[in-house]
């Protein structure tokens, strides 16, 4: 009687949960519904009713039309990927100078490390814009690439790589292979999960990132897509559904980037934190 009481409420506990997660998901999931609707009106506000949609791309057409996509697409997609590129570059071997080869004062280096997430972005954009200004960078990929890369991926790629065995190194040390093997062949794959969780940070922090390309870039032809969908706004009214089709245009590829990668970003996430 006790297992079968037992087994009634496990079975009104999942069926409860069930229904609370379909409800998250489904609240999760109206913000991208109602944009892919409204991306085919005509609206002048956020306020629609389904018989304004039509589905002819029009407004898809004019984003085309209006901001030159292709050439934000461009530049958005090779800031976002160099940025990835170099980031886990730097980060991994940061983190494994700083977690596989201690040194005097290492602790020291990254509590600095950390000590920068607590600067906001925007205390550093005026003299990192001065830099880049007095070396003649202004409107370049480098420009738009450099200072995306910060501190978090070290934490995360250090963090990760605490797991690694010294032992295994060790074993490595001992037969021979010198530091750059053993960190290309040996460490490196071993932390993929937590490069491909920071590739996914990376990328669509660059690819949202908004203040710092409209400040650094003047030149039209190096706008990146966030930039370029705010020109979408009208001066005294705003086709919200052209807006709409510009943001679903932008939304695909962080989307597809994460749905390819959610198995080894889970992963990462949740092993970063385990101690070897």
């Amino acid at each position: 009687m006790v297992d079968v009481n037992k087994s009634l409420s496990n079975r009104v506990l999942n069926t409860v949960l069930g229904i609370l997660l379909a409800l998250i998901a489904v609240i999760a999931c109206f913000p991208f519904v109602y944009m892919m609707l409204l991306s085919f009106t005509n609206s002048t506000s956020l306020r629609f009713s389904l018989s304004d949609v039509v589905f002819d791309f029009a407004n898809y057409k004019d984003v085309f039309e209006r901001t030159n996509f292709l050439i934000p697409l461009k530049n958005s997609i090779i800031v976002s990927i160099c940025t990835c590129l170099l980031n886990c570059v730097l980060c991994s071997m940061a983190a494994y100078a700083l977690e596989k080869k201690r040194f005097k004062g290492s602790k020291l280096v990254f509590a600095i490390y950390m000590a920068t997430l607590a600067v906001p972005g925007q205390v550093t954009m005026i003299p990192i814009f001065l830099m880049m200004r007095d070396m003649g960078l202004m409107n370049s990929y480098i420009a738009l690439i450099l200072p995306a890369c910060d501190a978090f991926g070290v934490f995360l790629v250090k963090q990760f790589m605490s797991s690694v065995p010294d032992e295994l190194l060790e074993a490595a040390q001992i037969d021979g292979a010198g530091e750059v093997y053993r960190f290309v062949k040996i460490v490196l794959p071993l932390i993929m999960p937590a490069l491909v969780s920071l590739t996914v940070f990376t990328f669509i922090s660059a690819w949202n990132n908004f203040l710092w390309p409209l400040v650094i870039c003047t030149d039209s032809d190096m706008q990146t897509l966030t930039v370029a969908l705010s020109l979408l706004k009208g001066k005294f009214e705003t086709n919200y559904g052209l807006v709409m089709a510009g943001s679903a245009l932008t939304f695909i590829a962080p989307f597809l980037l994460y749905a390819f990668l959610q198995k080894q970003f889970v992963e990462g996430i949740a092993l970063s934190g385990v101690k070897g």
